[in-house]
């Protein structure tokens, strides 16, 4: 297993960049897939990560165990999902607050769950499942979301809160995700960012985002097709100055996918923006 340094910041794996990476093999601090593209092992998508796991640590971030389901978590595909990372021993494994599967049917979105003590309780089993199925800890992503549901019993962070106390799994916080739901749904960010448990947050998410009209109405959409806003950049940047996190960041790009340096260029942004926050703090406790 290659380990990823401490407040690392990566990119996505993805096809059109495939061989641009190999022969250029940037300055990236780990790559990040998603995990069903790769369990084919004969697959050309597989041939590619088998040969950039020679000089990249890499994240597995999952989108089908369908951890919010009413049902079991799939055998098949944990079966699957066990076998690659036996393979590339990738430094971490996450997947995300939702759900996606009924009675063998797998929709192509990741549906919200409504934050009930009953469903607290199915997705904590869940997770529990999977990580004594894998042997291994997982982290688990907020979600966007476009609708809220009527009858709750917590807040999302308080419910995100829970599963880390009751499985010990880690947090993968998107940050672009937060600041899409506060927008649409008219939350405080910095209250749900003061009530997450940031010592379980090991990895951050930034993503653009797209805004859509619908009934003279706007409502953003985390659609991952287009450069990091920057309010979430100045999030990003306070999140670090406040919690001091280590966690690793990545930059998401997942459709109308730019040239390979659009890439670089957004994470090496991460990095100045880290470098800066925590050079002012050593500044500032030295004088």
């Amino acid at each position: 297993m290659k380990k990823i340094n401490k407040g690392a910041a990566g990119i996505g794996l993805r096809a059109p960049h495939y061989q641009d990476i190999l022969n250029l093999l940037p300055d990236v601090g780990f790559l990040e897939i998603h995990s069903e593209n790769y369990f084919n092992p004969d697959s050309r998508n597989s041939y590619y990560l088998h040969q950039a796991a020679q000089h990249y640590p890499l994240s597995f971030h999952g989108i089908g165990l369908s951890l919010g389901s009413s049902e079991a978590v799939c055998k098949n595909h944990l079966t699957k999902l066990k076998q690659l990372i036996d393979i590339f021993q990738p430094a971490l494994v996450s997947d995300h607050l939702s759900w996606s599967s009924l009675q063998g049917n797998f929709f192509n979105d990741l549906l919200p769950i409504p934050y009930t003590r009953e469903a607290l309780q199915n997705f904590v089993s869940n997770v529990n499942q999977v990580q004594d199925f894998l042997q291994r800890q997982i982290l688990i992503e907020n979600p966007s979301s476009y609708l809220q549901y009527k009858n709750i019993d917590m807040g999302e962070p308080e419910f995100i809160n829970e599963i880390v106390s009751r499985t010990g799994c880690g947090l993968l916080l998107d940050l672009n995700n937060i600041y899409v739901s506060a927008a649409n749904h008219n939350f405080s960010l910095d209250q749900y960012l003061e009530v997450i448990n940031d010592q379980a947050v090991q990895e951050i998410h930034l993503a653009g985002f797209t805004r859509k009209e619908i009934n003279n109405d706007s409502i953003l959409i985390d659609s991952h097709s287009t450069y990091v806003s920057q309010a979430v950049w100045d999030i990003y940047a306070q999140y670090i100055k406040t919690t001091k996190t280590d966690a690793v960041t990545l930059i998401e790009w997942d459709l109308e996918i730019p040239p390979l340096t659009d890439l670089i260029s957004e994470k090496n942004k991460a990095e100045k923006i880290r470098e800066k926050v925590f050079n002012l703090e050593y500044e500032y406790e030295t004088q």
